[in-house]
């Protein structure tokens, strides 16, 4: 599943190429996603300018005049600059042609993504935690949100009312930096180790963004081209292994239905 700094990736590569273009026209394949495609859409955003490309979570908010469309890349959802006469690829769902000759291509073989238009606030950024990049995010916030909580720590800090964007690959990679188990009760772990952990989740985070993302079977940035985070990863997807850092065998495990794989020597 694309995370936040593949999103990112994928809004600093598009950005330049469609911000202040005029829509010329919207193609819609497939309009069954996770939310079907805003009934109408086409016809409400032609010709209107994209006045800003923004990002808030997981979203893409492609502001206009008059409303917003808000994408989302779902678990396998991509996009992509084409030529205009590039053939579809299968699973290509919807493009979106701009006054530049610039043209951008949703992909998306699962279909869990979603594009919708509104000409107000989107129900889905409601309730969001704050950007774990901002400075809203910092270890009080965790610390105090945290007490008497018995759920593990690992998908505590995954809850976007928590904070938005620590998916499953960064949340391992924090926790593994700051010497905690995944499984730890979020509510048993001090201010300090809050404190710790808030600074690697930011460091882990603008570390992929600026690597350009996390390689994943289906993700590719805003040209094609694949992210490049893969090659750092300590534990995401590396139960059975070597520990990088004390050699020992790391530890597989289930938390809310995820995977999770941790040091048994180096956290706790």
């Amino acid at each position: 599943m694309p995370e936040l700094p593949e999103v990112e990736t994928t809004l600093r590569g598009i950005e330049p190429w469609i911000a202040g273009q005029v829509i010329d026209l919207v193609t819609v394949r497939q309009s069954s996603l996770r939310w079907p495609v805003t009934e109408g859409m086409s016809e409400i955003v032609k010709g209107q300018t994209v006045m800003a490309v923004k990002r808030r979570a997981k979203y893409l908010v492609i502001e206009l005049e008059y409303g917003s469309m808000l994408i989302h890349l779902g678990m396998s959802g991509s996009l992509r600059l084409t030529d205009r006469d590039q053939a579809w690829r299968k699973h290509d769902h919807i493009e979106m042609q701009l006054s530049n000759g610039s043209t951008l291509r949703y992909h998306d073989p699962r279909r869990f993504g979603c594009w919708l238009w509104s000409e107000g606030y989107h129900s889905q950024l409601a309730r969001l935690g704050p950007e774990p990049l901002s400075d809203a995010f910092d270890c009080e916030r965790l610390f105090q949100l945290s007490r008497k909580r018995k759920m593990a720590v690992k998908p505590y800090i995954m809850d976007n009312n928590v904070v938005v964007g620590v998916g499953n690959i960064y949340a391992s990679e924090a926790l593994f930096r700051s010497g905690i188990r995944p499984d730890r009760a979020a509510g048993r772990i001090s201010r300090q180790r809050y404190k710790v952990l808030t600074g690697h989740i930011k460091e882990v985070l603008a570390a992929a963004i600026e690597q350009g993302g996390t390689t994943l079977r289906d993700f590719v940035n805003g040209n094609g081209e694949p992210g490049y985070f893969q090659q750092t990863l300590d534990v995401y997807g590396r139960g059975g292994q070597s520990c990088n850092q004390c050699g020992t065998v790391l530890k597989e495990i289930k938390l809310g239905q995820r995977s999770s794989v941790f040091c048994p020597s180096c956290q706790r």
